[in-house]
């Protein structure tokens, strides 16, 4: 089985031998592919349904970064043409990837009613790491690349089919 590099040279050679205008053709099947991989991250990013809720726990901007911080539109500089799938927020990483929760204790977060809520420290606060040692990662940026391989795999084969006609 071929990596997704050397099926995607070869495609791009059999479109090249038929004419076609592959600098072009790259640019829009790459645009489509990073819009489709920006759309899945986003998917798997939370708050997606999850159970977790509360007071200032979960406000959307994780996954709304993932649209205004990659780049979708092809930069084309010499024979590269290159796109962008990122998430700059500082905590994307750990949510991406998973990480570890040392016991701690947390002033100011409270649960009430079953609910996580920020109020004023003086109040009391919890211990956190006590139950879950690892928070598992959600995996939406593997999963966004994912998406962008399976888009240019079909895409191209798609081109390739059309120009045997």
């Amino acid at each position: 089985m071929s990596t997704f590099g050397q099926a995607t040279r070869k495609r791009l050679e059999q479109l090249r031998k038929q004419g076609q205008n592959v600098p072009q053709i790259m640019v829009e099947v790459m645009e489509g592919a990073t819009i489709a991989a920006v759309e899945r991250a986003t998917e798997l990013t939370p708050p997606n349904g999850s159970a977790i809720s509360g007071t200032g726990t979960r406000t959307g901007d994780l996954a709304q970064a993932w649209e205004l911080d990659s780049i979708t539109k092809p930069v084309v500089s010499g024979g590269n043409v290159r796109t962008t799938l990122a998430n700059n927020m500082l905590y994307a990483s750990y949510v991406n990837d998973g990480h570890r929760m040392d016991k701690h204790f947390v002033p100011g977060l409270v649960v009430n009613g079953g609910m996580l809520e920020k109020v004023d420290p003086r109040l009391g606060g919890i211990m956190v790491g006590t139950k879950t040692p690892y928070v598992q990662g959600k995996y939406m940026k593997q999963a966004g690349i994912g998406r962008y391989k399976n888009v240019v795999r079909l895409e191209l084969d798609k081109r390739v089919k059309e120009n045997f006609k």
